[in-house]
């Protein structure tokens, strides 16, 4: 087996690992592992499958959900309890008032996934929809003003933080005026660069200092008229990290989403040569995963650096009345 993380993120394909699973994972050496419901029975079975997908890799790799609350939850009842969508935070009149509910959903997220020792949860969303935009994201946005997405993103990434869970912010540079769902085809962004730096742009920027972010499939021609942001040179280094200013880790969306073309093979080769660091897959179909492993990298010094930069900032949380905090949150979404 190469010392070298490979610079990718992958999923299994049921409850438990196979044998060629295994094998796979350990020689492939991904930088860490994603779980979807497919993954998920309950409490004990989740945790043996992540100490299982880090026993394969011989390290504590990181573990990603996507557990954002309301229809976006890889983990339900009966076994864990449901929160609700950004938007019903974000609809807190009092934006004091929401903030505090934005960190006290991060924070119930954070205890949910901490249990299970999964420790990345690709939330918070900071995108921010428009008028007429598909609902692909919808009320999974906190508002549709800029400036109160940032608040309140900012917000439920510290929560995850508190928590013991390292937030991943989506999806950069902005998926809200996207009025196709690029999980089944690629939305094309035609407004201008001024427009979108003032609108779509700005929640990103504010929030440039968190630690890691995933890039949107969506193009924006008034940059790169070709590509989608996550194969875009132009739009990772003039955008993300030009005016952003982002310097964390940057994850690509989904490699199967039906937004990209080419094999999943070019795919991985292409958000790499982009500029992200680190290549997600998602669907745990072994034929694909192995055409993405062949064409993937190890993780270069840049992403190393911020991968250990912001791997240092997950830490177990002190003991915490969560029962307490639930009931507080359910007084402030209340009213």
């Amino acid at each position: 087996m190469s010392a070298d993380i490979a610079a990718l993120v992958l999923g299994c394909e049921g409850t438990v690992l196979s044998a060629a699973e295994r094998d796979f994972f350990r020689d492939a050496n991904p930088l860490g592992f994603i779980l979807f419901r497919r993954n998920v029975d309950s409490p004990d079975q989740v945790r043996a499958l992540v100490a299982d997908l880090r026993a394969s890799v011989g390290r504590h790799a990181p573990i990603l959900i996507d557990q954002e609350g309301g229809r976006v939850a890889r983990l339900r009842g009966p076994h864990w309890p449901e929160l609700p969508p950004a938007r019903a935070v974000g609809d807190i009149a009092d934006l004091d008032a929401a903030g505090q509910a934005a960190w006290l959903h991060g924070r119930l997220l954070a205890a949910m996934l901490a249990d299970l020792g999964i420790d990345v949860d690709c939330a918070p969303v900071a995108d921010v929809p428009v008028p007429g935009a598909h609902d692909v994201i919808g009320d999974r946005a906190f508002a549709m003003d800029p400036s109160r997405v940032a608040r309140l993103a900012g917000a439920q990434a510290a929560g995850l933080l508190a928590g013991g869970v390292l937030p991943v912010v989506k999806h950069v540079p902005g998926h809200g005026r996207a009025f196709a769902d690029s999980h089944k085809e690629l939305p094309v962004v035609h407004t201008k660069r001024a427009e979108l730096e003032a609108w779509d742009f700005a929640p990103f920027k504010e929030l440039a200092g968190l630690p890691a972010a995933m890039v949107a499939h969506v193009v924006f021609t008034d940059i790169d008229p070709a590509l989608p942001a996550s194969v875009s040179s132009t739009v990772i280094a003039d955008i993300i990290r030009g005016h952003i200013g982002f310097d964390g880790l940057l994850f690509s969306d989904d490699l199967s989403m039906q937004a990209l073309s080419g094999t999943l093979g070019q795919r991985t080769a292409a958000v790499l040569a982009a500029g992200c660091d680190v290549a997600l897959h998602c669907n745990g179909q072994m034929v694909e995963m192995l055409d993405v492993a062949a064409n993937a990298r190890a993780l270069d010094d840049a992403a190393m650096r911020r991968w250990t930069t912001a791997s240092a900032l997950v830490a177990a949380a002190p003991p915490t009345d969560i029962n307490a905090l639930r009931a507080e949150f359910d007084r402030l979404l209340a009213g």
